[in-house]
């Protein structure tokens, strides 16, 4: 029905119209939990071989939602009707922001890709815990995902990140650092080692009895991103996301000039080979949650053997709908049925 009907019509409007408009719809689903909760046991039933223990939560099935799509967590109880093993809200900010100029959203159907230039548009904080207070079925963990307000100075952004770690973190299962948005002027400078370790120590004394996560660029080089894993495990993060979009280019288009961050099919190979680096960096002790070009279950599954614990789609999810969700897991399901593995645990990092 989404391939055949909804994206058609969807894909008529423009980009952020249309994410608008399917918020709005899945947030209709806060208003009758029991279809919501009944809807989740239609789209997938469960699977133990599925389940994943990662730093230290239970994950009922490894597809998350990654952040960037409901960016003030309107929409939690009808993502998780999807089926998702976990919803990841945000990035928030401080302070209420409005983002970048419009537009500032574009498909490149033809290569299944994105540019955004957002900017981190959203409610601010306070509305964003108003409503996690409120929210009263999780089946699987609900991230926030944290950044800096567009104004505030480069050298007072651990202040934002502080601010919304304190004010979130109580609220969420796990809190995420996201310094690598494209989109926000300087922010990638604080994945500089010095800086880095600087904001981490000063956000990891406010998430407490929670995982603390970072979120890296593809963009950094080898070294870089050693130096970036290093840090974070030193600052006893508790996992890395790998990885955000990317200021590059990978395909001609007459979009492509667009500015912003360019996620989809195309940063499969080069978000997966961050996933490798960072798995071996920590020799897989620190856990890799894999984003990044997913649009079907082989894809997660390479993820996963590359160091991978988990996944997370995006631009997938636009493209392929809600039956990415099940398509992914089934295929998983196969895998490790096929290898006679006891659990899907046992094939993280298995080709790295």
């Amino acid at each position: 029905m989404y391939q055949s009907l909804l994206r058609p019509l969807l894909f008529r409007l423009d980009a952020e119209v249309a994410h608008h408009l399917g918020m709005w719809g899945l947030s209709l689903a806060d208003t009758a939990p029991g279809l919501a909760k009944w809807a989740r046991r239609r789209a997938i039933p469960e699977r133990s071989t599925l389940k994943m223990h990662v730093a230290g939560l239970d994950f009922p099935n490894p597809v998350g939602l990654a952040a960037g799509l409901d960016k003030n967590a309107e929409a939690i109880v009808g993502l998780f009707s999807l089926g998702f093993g976990s919803v990841e809200v945000g990035t928030v900010t401080p302070r209420p922001q409005p983002g970048n100029d419009k537009p500032r959203l574009f498909r490149l159907q033809e290569h299944q890709a994105l540019i955004n230039r957002m900017g981190f548009n959203n409610e601010g904080m306070q509305a964003m815990a108003s409503r996690l207070r409120e929210l009263e079925w999780r089946p699987g963990p609900v991230g926030v995902n944290i950044g800096k307000n567009k104004d505030t100075p480069l050298e007072a952004a651990v202040d934002d990140y502080v601010a919304c770690a304190q004010a979130l973190s109580p609220l969420a299962d796990y809190v995420v650092v996201n310094l690598s948005s494209p989109n926000t002027p300087g922010l990638r400078q604080l994945q500089e080692p010095e800086a880095l370790s600087l904001l981490l120590q000063a956000v990891r004394e406010h998430v407490v009895g929670r995982p603390l996560f970072l979120k890296i660029a593809p963009d950094l080089g080898d070294e870089a991103i050693d130096a970036v894993v290093d840090v974070a495990n030193d600052c006893d993060t508790d996992g890395l996301i790998c990885a955000n979009t990317t200021i590059t280019r990978p395909v001609e288009h007459p979009l492509a000039k667009e500015a912003g961050g360019f996620s989809g099919r195309p940063l499969f190979t080069r978000s997966t080979e961050v996933v490798r680096r960072a798995f071996q960096r920590t020799d897989g002790k620190l856990p890799v949650i894999g984003v990044g070009g997913i649009f079907n279950g082989e894809d997660a599954w390479k993820k996963i053997c590359a160091g991978a614990s988990l996944v997370q789609v995006y631009s997938g999810f636009i493209y392929e709908g809600p039956g990415l969700v099940k398509e992914i897991l089934d295929t998983l399901e196969s895998k490790v049925s096929e290898l006679g593995l006891t659990s899907l645990a046992a094939a993280v990092g298995r080709d790295a």
